[in-house]
């Protein structure tokens, strides 16, 4: 089962259910040819990104500035989160050339920051942590200077996987929550919502020199009160940064939008959220993991240092 069509069938049918319609700010950017380059390294080295999976809207903004979140282990998950437009089945086997195709391609690139996340793999022993391993490894081996941020999935409880991870010269940890605690069912199917924090912490425990970062996307029929106690369930893991955007329907057969929110409320959001004690907060309709992930990471650098 290798298609959106197919992974409708493994989720809730949401086909009828109907989103409102798009308002003036939510405003998709269009074709740069900028992107053109890092489209032919992509392809040249076969890396599969998410920003093209998952129907990032700012694909344009990022690759026109030579900016690309890689995916690994396929593209191909194991889950179905009402969500994600990423194609649910059965992977294929672990390529074990993609670590070096990758670090080729930042090296290409010339890329100073690197984003990369993967698709769950629940069939691995380790949920793919030693392939993150190695993938981070080839990177450091050709670009010792390029700073590091991995997204992953919760790796399902396996055995050692979060060990594996805090052993890699990694910089910027962040394992996206993506919504509150009582849609976890209907959005995040498979997936734990305590869990998903004790591994942000865990990770901060291991090695207290990585930042943390986490992700939600709100307007899935979220309260605010629900996302103020998902705020304060991120901090209480010692999370470091927070990131919030507008949750955006890939197809009718996705989890409908319930309501767009105008940029007053993710201003809103930033303020609770800065009160909080997050080192650095990005809240916007477009805000999304690894949207300007560099900038961030610099910024949020500095703060540790000004602090």
């Amino acid at each position: 089962m290798k298609d959106n069509v197919s992974k409708s069938l493994l989720r809730k049918n949401f086909s009828n259910h109907q989103s409102p319609q798009k308002p003036r700010w939510i405003k998709v950017p269009i074709y740069s040819p900028k992107t053109d380059e890092v489209k032919r390294t992509l392809k040249l080295n076969r890396i599969v990104t998410v920003c093209e999976e998952a129907m990032c809207p700012n694909i344009s903004s990022c690759w026109s500035k030579k900016h690309a979140t890689f995916m690994i282990l396929g593209d191909t998950c194991t889950r179905s989160c009402s969500f994600c437009n990423i194609q649910t089945g059965k992977p294929n086997p672990i390529d074990s050339l993609e670590p070096i195709r990758v670090a080729n391609s930042v090296k290409q690139l010339g890329l100073t920051h690197v984003v990369i996340t993967s698709v769950d793999r629940d069939d691995l022993d380790d949920g793919g942590a030693q392939h993150f391993y190695e993938t981070i490894n080839q990177i450091k081996k050709k670009c010792i200077d390029t700073t590091i941020e991995i997204l992953t999935p919760d790796f399902k409880n396996k055995p050692s996987a979060i060990e594996i991870i805090s052993k890699c010269p990694i910089d910027v940890f962040n394992h996206n929550m993506e919504t509150v605690e009582p849609l976890y069912r209907n959005v995040r199917p498979g997936a734990n919502y305590n869990h998903s924090l004790k591994l942000l912490k865990k990770i901060k425990d291991i090695n207290k020199k990585i930042f943390t970062k986490s992700g939600i996307m709100i307007g899935l029929g979220e309260k605010y009160i629900e996302i103020q106690k998902l705020m304060e369930d991120l901090r209480i893991q010692d999370v470091d940064f927070l990131t919030i955007g507008q949750y955006l329907r890939p197809t009718k057969n996705h989890h409908p939008v319930i309501e767009y929110h105008n940029p007053d409320y993710f201003i809103k959001l930033y303020d609770e959220a800065i009160k909080m004690g997050f080192k650095i907060v990005s809240s916007s309709p477009f805000t999304r993991s690894s949207f300007h992930a560099e900038d961030d990471y610099k910024r949020l650098k500095q703060t540790t240092l000004n602090a």
